[in-house]
């Protein structure tokens, strides 16, 4: 095998054993030994990759992000050609897949957007995640709403996106209630269309 592929498959066993410690010891808990306990590797390594574990937890978030990025393009790639409607649609359900679901990735999410407050580096990840789902939402809704109201529907449609998650997160039955929100989050699209009069093409 080559070394590039060790090394990037060492790199993902370390950022599944960040998501796996903080998951059981919380974010200010993780520290450079439990990474590496879990990981099954010297706590050198982390340093060697990431310069630390600063680094190694931005590189985590980032693996967050490229999720979300490749979540939504498994679901529109395939030669398929999607309606704007249907490319909305897929938008939410990239949002809520099961990996987005799982208990590792919510108690993650939880600790970094909490840390992005006090923490510049991680507060630019979350701009960049944030633009994103609105980029990919004002673009899907230009063609149905035009310029101006395509602007305020993405805005609208993406604090619902997140809102809805963030409640599905923190409650008693998350699986109930991320499968709910998902629902809850397409209708708001559908009601959208639907008052500014756009057709949707299914």
């Amino acid at each position: 095998m080559p070394i590039v592929g060790v090394q990037e498959i060492r790199k993902k066993q370390l950022i599944d054993a960040t998501l796996a410690s903080v998951a059981e010891y919380g974010l200010h808990n993780t520290t450079i030994n439990s990474i590496s306990r879990l990981a099954g590797m010297s706590s050198g390594i982390i340093s060697h990759y990431f310069g630390g574990k600063q680094g190694l937890m931005e590189a985590t978030v980032r693996r967050l992000l490229e999720e979300l990025k490749l979540a939504l393009l498994r679901k529109i790639d395939g030669g398929e050609q999607h309606s704007p409607h249907q490319r909305l649609m897929l938008i939410v359900e990239a949002n809520f897949t099961e990996f987005q679901r799982s208990q590792p990735t919510i108690k993650f999410w939880l600790s970094f957007w909490a840390q992005a407050m006090h923490d510049p580096a991680l507060a630019r990840l979350q701009h960049i995640n944030s633009r994103r789902l609105y980029s990919n939402l004002r673009y899907s809704f230009r063609p149905l709403l035009g310029n101006e109201a395509a602007t305020r529907a993405a805005q609208q449609t993406a604090a619902m996106i997140d809102g809805f998650w963030l409640r599905s997160a923190l409650s008693t039955d998350p699986s109930a209630d991320f499968a709910q929100a998902e629902c809850l989050c397409k209708s708001f699209i559908e009601q959208l269309l639907n008052s500014h009069g756009a057709k949707a093409c299914h």
